[in-house]
C-alpha cells in the first residue's frame, strides 16, 4: 500500500510539473510596452493582432495566424498578439483557450482596461473594433491597418505586400 502511494504521487508530481511546463506563457503589457512595440526601428515586418478569447471572428481568424507564423522567419516578421481579454480572466480563462487550441503564438495582454488611452496609438482611425491587425515596419516606414476579421489568404498577401 505504501508503495502504491509513492507511485501515485510521483506520477501526479509529474502530470502536475508537465502540465505546468506545457502551458502558455502570457505577457501583461501596458501603454509604455505598447508604445516601445510600436516604435520599435528594427527592419522586419511586425503584425499586431488585437483579439479577444469571447469575440467569435477573432477566435475564428487565429488558425489563420498560426498557419502564416509558421511560414516566416521570425527575423523578417514578428506576430505580436495582444489579448483584450479581461485582466482578472488570464488564469481562469485566457490560458486555458490557448491550451485547448494550442497556441503557440507569443500572447500579451492589454493591462490597460482604459481602450481610449491607448486606441489612437494603434491606429488614429482606429474605433476599437476586434479583430484589427497592424502591420507595420518602421524601418521602411511601411504601415498598414486591418481593421475586422482577416482571411488567412489575405493575411499572407498582405505580408507579401509589406515584406
Amino acid at each position: 500500500m505504501k508503495a502504491f502511494r509513492v507511485i501515485f504521487a510521483i506520477t501526479l508530481l509529474l502530470t502536475v510539473s508537465h502540465y505546468h511546463s506545457a502551458a502558455q506563457d502570457v505577457k501583461k503589457i501596458n501603454i509604455t510596452d505598447l508604445e516601445k512595440i510600436l516604435n520599435n526601428r528594427t527592419d522586419k515586418l511586425y503584425v499586431v493582432n488585437l483579439w479577444a478569447t469571447w469575440c467569435a471572428p477573432c477566435v475564428k481568424e487565429l488558425p489563420a495566424f498560426e498557419k502564416v507564423a509558421a511560414e516566416y522567419d521570425k527575423s523578417k516578421v514578428e506576430f505580436i498578439m495582444i489579448s483584450l481579454d479581461f485582466p482578472s480572466k488570464i488564469e481562469s480563462q485566457l490560458i486555458p483557450f490557448l491550451n485547448k487550441r494550442q497556441i503557440s503564438l507569443d500572447v500579451s495582454v492589454m493591462m490597460e482596461t482604459d481602450h481610449n488611452s491607448w486606441i489612437e496609438k494603434i491606429d488614429p482611425s482606429w474605433q476599437g473594433n476586434i479583430p484589427s491587425t497592424l502591420f507595420f515596419n518602421n524601418a521602411d516606414r511601411k504601415r498598414h491597418f486591418h481593421p475586422g476579421e482577416i482571411e488567412e489568404n489575405e493575411l499572407r498577401n498582405l505580408i507579401r505586400k509589406l515584406i
